[in-house]
């Protein structure tokens, strides 16, 4: 056994008796600077301790080949109806989607980008087959030719117009044109506008009455678009079909002239405009590519001089929506991250249609950068999350193309790694440990020299020597 005499022999903190020590007032005042000292000291390394530390450097996209980039927007289009409006995205490697509708969803809006109703559901469009009659047979017009002046008029006294909006230049406008005349007609000696009232078939020549065209054909309307076969026997069907619905007492009523309760009942309110709320999101390949939106139909023919695509962008963003968690903890870590995360957030582009700013395209030049964020524990690397920024350079492009609303995106082959380096307990206690030894250490030596200089000045006073 080892005696407790051989142990003493290796105690590094030997004691002095209490009787051979002396205090002294400078000693104690060291005593209170050097506690203060460490306090000051230990609170500034905690917090340290507590402050995340952080890496960044510009590495190659670690992107998986094959992962596919969402693109999330809310656009207000003041000047296009829901029924025209389709979502297309094309990239450099020949995707080409059109008319995307599965992600997409339409809301009507007035020109304050106010709701005007539920939710936009297109019904099924039918496949036309027949553009007009076979056979070419000059017929004459059978139908009324309308005006801005006159629309109105008729649209309150018949409890059904059609109309035909056309135009001279257009292909389809023409192939049509006979079997219209041919069916306006037979419809006019079957019921006489003047003594049934229920049916009036006419027409608009859109080069001629633009503010019309543009109200009816161009903006979201009340009234019904005819999808079907093009020929005399199926627009006389159609016709035929529509005045079955319509009392043939009407003449009577409107001549009588019946509260507006009963005329209400049978007449077809007046058409208003408004426009399009388009909002949803995309996946398209991470490669350069375009998000347009524009008038499509494959039943309606437009004047490229009448279409206006101004829009008002609510939201525009690249991949995941970000919880609010996450962007707190994305601030934490990194500050200046998510400036530019929505950067088309609450812009306008309002173009006033006149002779000017006619044909007039849209375009967003987008390029965007994916910022990682990851965090280093023990030899693991985990993946925080990630987000992608971008900047945005917008112009009006004139085009005699059918205008749209572009939006060109451009992803970086490079992308910004930010890690986050946490620090070890280990080095934390360590640091608090120099912290203790070197303030200690330290006022000891102020505290001898201190001690010995007033030593050696009460020698000097007492004229001894030293």
């Amino acid at each position: 056994m080892i005696s407790s005499s051989k142990l003493k022999a290796v105690d590094f903190y030997r004691k002095i008796p209490r009787d051979l020590t002396e205090a002294s007032l400078s000693g104690a005042g060291l005593s209170i600077i050097a506690a203060l000292s460490m306090v000051f000291l230990f609170g500034m390394e905690l917090n340290d301790y507590m402050t995340v530390n952080t890496s960044t450097a510009v590495v190659v996209d670690r992107s998986p080949d094959g992962e596919f980039l969402r693109i999330d927007f809310n656009i207000s289009f003041p000047s296009l109806s829901c029924e025209f409006a389709s979502v297309d995205v094309s990239d450099i490697l020949g995707t080409n989607r059109l008319n995307i509708t599965k992600t997409i969803r339409k809301f009507s809006i007035d020109p304050n980008l106010k709701p005007t109703g539920s939710e936009y559901h297109p019904g099924p469009i039918p496949t036309v087959s027949k553009h007009g009659d076979d056979f070419e047979e000059e017929s004459g017009d059978g139908s009324v030719l309308i005006t801005t002046a006159s629309f109105d008029q008729y649209a309150h006294q018949y409890a059904i117009l059609a109309v035909n909006f056309y135009a001279p230049w257009c292909y389809w406008s023409n192939r049509l044109r006979p079997a219209w005349e041919r069916t306006a007609k037979i419809i006019r000696e079957r019921y006489d506008p003047e003594v049934d009232g229920r049916i009036l078939m006419g027409k608009v020549d859109c080069t001629e009455q633009i503010n019309l065209c543009r109200r009816e054909d161009h903006g979201h309307h009340e009234h019904e678009s005819y999808y079907g076969e093009r020929d005399t026997d199926s627009l006389v069907a159609a016709m035929e079909t529509l005045v079955a619905s319509i009392p043939k007492v009407f003449r009577e009523l409107a001549l009588e002239d019946k509260s507006e309760a009963q005329n209400d009942s049978v007449k077809r309110p007046a058409p208003s405009t408004s426009g399009c709320r388009v909002e949803g999101f995309v996946r398209v390949k991470k490669v350069p590519g375009n998000l347009i939106i524009s008038a499509r139909s494959g039943a309606h023919s437009f004047d490229a001089s009448l279409m206006n695509v101004s829009h008002v962008i609510s939201h525009f963003s690249f991949g995941k929506k970000l919880s609010q968690r996450m962007h707190s903890e994305m601030k934490r870590l990194t500050p200046l991250l998510g400036g530019s995360y929505d950067r088309l957030a609450d812009k306008s582009y309002i173009i006033s249609h006149d002779d000017n700013k006619a044909n007039v395209t849209i375009e967003h030049y987008l390029q965007l950068v994916k910022t990682e964020i990851v965090t280093r524990k023990s030899s693991k690397e985990l993946k925080l999350f990630e987000e992608y920024e971008y900047t945005a350079h917008s112009s009006l492009v004139h085009s005699l193309d059918i205008p749209v609303s572009k939006f060109h995106f451009e992803p970086s082959p490079m992308q910004v790694l930010v890690t986050e380096i946490p620090k070890s307990f280990s080095h934390f206690i360590t640091n608090l440990c120099a912290i203790t030894g070197g303030v200690f250490t330290v006022a000891g030596i102020l505290d001898s020299i201190l001690h010995n200089t007033m030593r050696i000045v009460k020698k000097v006073e007492l004229g001894k020597q030293f």
